[in-house]
């Protein structure tokens, strides 16, 4: 296996997080391009060509001939293929497997757009539309509770899938991250409380959330010193 030499382009959102602390946990060397959103940088020709959906975050692996991967849980997918031959963060037994992609694609296909819809009516969109707000803050709380019943429905689990921190765990926990923008109280989900502040502890997760700056992580950590 050749030695990694990744750049990460990024920033302080969720599905930053997700590449910046699968990067973190694994351990794997890498530099990072902090892409400007003020001035549109995501949408510039050069970043075009490594990803060309224009958002973040992206990799270019320049140890595998610069290959540029797009979409953060194809980026957690790439690493963990490459650069997890223990399958640490995504089990090589195909059930095992199985059950962290599921919890996976639950992030990726339901609490990343909706919570993402739900923050645009929240703190971005330029009038309030309380029938958006209402719809996908309410599908973001249902999507909660799903959550809330994997980790405990059958008996406590400390992690998602396999009762073993993975990818699943990174993901999810990189959006309840940012519940606060929507007005979400983890004391409503007990078991997704102990949860995030579980994961939130773990030093790969810690380094992971403060990439690119450290703003993000002020505000995560002003979060768990409330919950705990």
């Amino acid at each position: 296996m050749s030695t990694p030499s990744i750049t990460l382009y990024t920033a302080g959102t969720p599905n930053g997080f997700k590449a910046s602390i699968t990067l973190e946990e694994l351990g794997i060397p890498y530099k990072t391009h902090k892409i400007d959103f003020s001035t549109n940088e995501q949408k510039e020709e050069w970043y075009l060509k490594i990803n060309p959906n224009g958002r973040i975050p992206a990799i270019v692996d320049h140890s595998q001939n610069d290959f540029a991967v797009f979409e953060s849980g194809a980026i957690m997918l790439y690493l963990c293929d490459l650069y997890d031959p223990k399958g640490t963060l995504v089990p090589k037994d195909p059930i095992q497997r199985s059950n962290v992609v599921q919890w996976l694609m639950f992030q990726m296909g339901g609490i990343g757009p909706m919570q993402g819809q739900a923050n645009h009516f929240y703190r971005a969109a330029p009038e309030k539309i309380e029938y958006a707000q209402k719809r996908y803050r309410d599908e973001t709380v249902r999507l909660y509770g799903v959550l809330e019943r994997g980790l405990s429905v059958g008996g406590k689990k400390e992690y998602l899938a396999n009762n073993t921190f993975s990818v699943a765990d990174i993901a999810n926990w990189s959006w309840v991250a940012v519940a606060g923008f929507i007005d979400l109280d983890l004391n409503e989900w007990p078991h997704v409380k102990e949860w995030f502040l579980r994961v939130a502890a773990r030093p790969g997760v810690q380094k992971g959330y403060a990439v690119p700056d450290e703003s993000r992580a002020t505000m995560i950590e002003d979060v768990v010193k409330k919950l705990s």
